[in-house]
């Protein structure tokens, strides 16, 4: 089982609409609902390439069973979020049917208390045993710790269970001083992190922070990655406009698949870029289109080298 955490769940909602203008009413041509969250679209990826996948965090008020009876119908995702007084929140996604760019609407989410935060952490430490291996993925929903991610990570690693980190900001500043084996950042939070907009310069920066390992996305240029096995560039074979809503966290589903299947660097690799394009032309937020995925398979470039034996 893999065990992805989202602290930060969310009721994901797409509208489309045929051309998207400020300041002006719009009829919208087709809503749809899923259960989102950053970990929650890796758990739902990684059960339609066949892994067992188990979602924790935090659920709550009408949005928060709205999210659980989704989940529910979801194959190969159990459900093992913990309740909080406060209201899950929801996030918007208009595409524009026109242009196939999207606009993105997320609110904060519900506030959490001590208890219900140690409520959570008992809940994790009890689902570790059980895995393979655990993502990290989202922002913090207010109340919870700046920490919160160092301290998960810590607890992973005491459990000998291998931990990739998905954040941004001050969580993830934090949460690269506990070493987790693998973080996932896109460019900017690279540079933010590190202060170098020099992606390689920044990777390997990120390396020495503390992070076994950093994937850096650097969008429709794929990915970056600086291990102790060596460094390698992923790209896709040609660039793809569409809704980017979860094409993150396909990424991060293909690169803990890849580590729990014994994959090379260069595979995961693949695999993610490969998955993350796919999403970006799937019509529906966090889902992706697998005859694309699989026809992308054998066209994703790596070019990099191993680390001296």
């Amino acid at each position: 089982m893999i065990l992805t955490v989202t602290l930060n769940t969310a009721l994901d909602i797409t509208y489309r609409v045929r051309s998207l203008r400020p300041h002006a009413s719009h009829r919208v041509s087709e809503v749809t609902e899923r259960p989102g969250g950053k970990g929650v679209n890796v758990a739902r990826v990684l059960a339609a390439l066949g892994h067992e996948a188990t979602v924790t965090g935090f659920t709550g008020g009408a949005t928060g069973q709205v999210v659980q009876e989704l989940l529910a119908a979801v194959p190969g995702v159990a459900d093992a979020l913990v309740p909080v007084s406060g209201a899950t929140r929801r996030t918007i996604a208009v595409v524009d049917e026109q242009t196939g760019d999207t606009t993105q609407l997320n609110e904060p989410g519900p506030m959490v208390t001590p208890t219900e935060w140690s409520a959570f952490q008992e809940a994790y430490e009890d689902l570790l045993p059980s895995a393979s291996a655990v993502a990290l993925c989202g922002s913090l929903p207010p109340g919870v710790p700046v920490g919160a991610y160092a301290g998960l990570v810590r607890t992973a690693r005491t459990a000998g269970v291998p931990v990739l980190l998905d954040t941004s900001g001050e969580a993830l500043r934090r949460g690269v001083a506990a070493r987790p084996d693998i973080i996932k950042p896109n460019a900017d939070e690279l540079a933010e992190l590190t202060g170098s907009h020099e992606p390689l310069r920044a990777t390997q920066d990120a390396r020495r922070r503390g992070a076994g390992a950093v994937v850096a996305s650097l969008g429709p240029e794929g990915l970056l990655a600086a291990t102790r096995e060596g460094r390698w560039r992923a790209t896709p074979p040609t660039s793809v406009r569409g809704n980017p809503t979860g094409a993150g966290d396909s990424s991060v589903a293909g690169l803990l698949s890849g580590l729990v299947e014994h994959l090379t660097w260069p595979d995961r690799l693949i695999r993610a870029v490969a998955l993350s394009a796919a999403t970006v032309l799937a019509p529906v937020a966090g889902e992706f289109d697998r005859a694309t995925y699989e026809e992308l398979l054998g066209r994703v470039t790596v070019t990099g080298e191993a680390s001296a034996a």
